[in-house]
């Protein structure tokens, strides 16, 4: 049965040119904290944008946020938000500055162990400061919702958390930001939006006709425009659509009343924190194992994604099964993603360690039904040699 409540409060500015509109987004009297990762938002001339936007504000900068934003790095920009009085942030960048600014947001104003803000995946938070975002990575739908993902480097733990103090007020989607981004980073931005959408639909029947509907019109725009993003990298149609896909994948509404998975990102979050590998990698590792491991559970939406997604009507239902998780790996590896934990160069000898963590971290009943135990994980990780 369909029940649910569906809430956003962000607002989103979408198109080119439209970085100016910061003028009117951030308050007048704020005191502006920037963050940002590398140098690509200098040298592209987005972070030239932004200042000019802010005008005469107090704004200052903090650089350095990593792909996979780390505890160390962003207490560092607490630090100076405290220090400075500031009581604004601007994230430039994407899902990992995001995230990072999330982060940097409840932790500037907590009063305990800012790390128990990811332990208690965000149920502390009681307070957090405004803050608005620029996005020029479309991948994690961050700019639209209200979770995060740090890592702890001493520890090796990669947490999620989410509050409702934690969506941006604003962002600001110009596609044409995109247009100089590495090949790598759209490939990993298509197969994580696309891995998003799939944690929200590939679970079991809930009488959400709408919502199934939505995620399969999302995954055929991601087959369609996914290669030519690769090959066109400068066609604004392409990459504007790309952006909306990748914010719509995670701004909760396809999720809203129906079942949820999320194992594959759980269980990729770990092959991150251990290996360093791309989290969009990771999932493109685990998701064709974990469909295979869980086809049985999964039998009634797996056969409507074959349909419905890939069209494949031939065959009886084992083998039209085989067949969706078959062109699901290719989709990934048609981007450049490798989908084996070989491609990486890791072995049987991984696997124990990454179990060993997803019990540590409570990680020990995953999925939609919450019958991915460690010994389920296992088993997926081995498909995935």
């Amino acid at each position: 049965m369909l029940n649910f409540q569906f809430h956003n409060p962000t607002r989103i500015v979408f198109g080119a040119d439209t970085l100016p509109e910061l003028a009117h987004l951030v308050p007048p009297t704020a005191r502006v904290l920037v963050l940002y990762g590398g140098a690509s938002a200098d040298k592209n001339g987005t972070l030239a944008q932004v200042r000019a936007a802010l005008g005469g504000r107090v704004a200052h900068e903090f650089a350095g946020i990593e792909p996979n934003p780390s505890y160390e790095t962003l207490m560092e920009a607490v630090a100076q938000v405290r220090r400075e009085k500031l009581d604004f942030l601007l994230a430039v960048g994407g899902g990992s500055v995001i995230d990072g600014t999330k982060f940097v947001a409840a932790a500037a104003r907590f009063e305990g162990e800012p790390w128990e803000i990811a332990t208690s995946g965000g149920s502390v938070i009681e307070q957090a400061l405004p803050f608005g975002t620029v996005l020029t990575l479309p991948a994690t739908g961050s700019e639209m919702n209200s979770g995060s993902v740090v890592t702890r480097k001493a520890t090796q733990a990669k947490l999620a958390f989410m509050s409702p103090l934690l969506y941006p007020q604003f962002s600001v989607l110009d596609p044409t930001l995109t247009f100089t981004l590495p090949p790598r980073q759209i490939a990993n931005g298509v197969a994580d939006a696309f891995v998003h959408i799939v944690e929200q639909y590939l679970t079991y029947p809930q009488g959400g006709m709408v919502q199934d509907r939505y995620a399969e019109g999302l995954l055929q725009t991601l087959l369609e425009i996914g290669p030519r993003a690769l090959a066109t990298p400068q066609d604004y149609d392409v990459r504007a659509n790309l952006m909306w896909v990748a914010t719509q994948a995670l701004n909760g509404l396809i999720g809203a009343g129906v079942p949820q998975d999320w194992a594959t990102h759980l269980i990729g979050h770990e092959l991150t924190a251990q290996h360093g590998i791309d989290h969009a990698r990771t999932l493109a590792i685990v998701l064709p194992s974990l469909l295979e491991v869980q086809r049985e559970h999964k039998r009634d939406k797996l056969l409507q994604y074959a349909s419905r997604v890939w069209g494949i009507e031939e065959g009886d239902e084992a083998q039209r099964i085989d067949a969706a998780i078959d062109r699901t790996r290719a989709f990934f590896e048609r981007l450049g993603i490798d989908t084996r934990l070989s491609a990486y160069s890791l072995g049987r000898e991984a696997i124990e360690p990454i179990v060993a963590q997803l019990e540590a971290h409570g990680m020990t009943a995953l999925g939609e039904r919450q019958d991915i135990t460690p010994a389920v994980s296992r088993r997926i990780l081995e498909g995935a040699l």
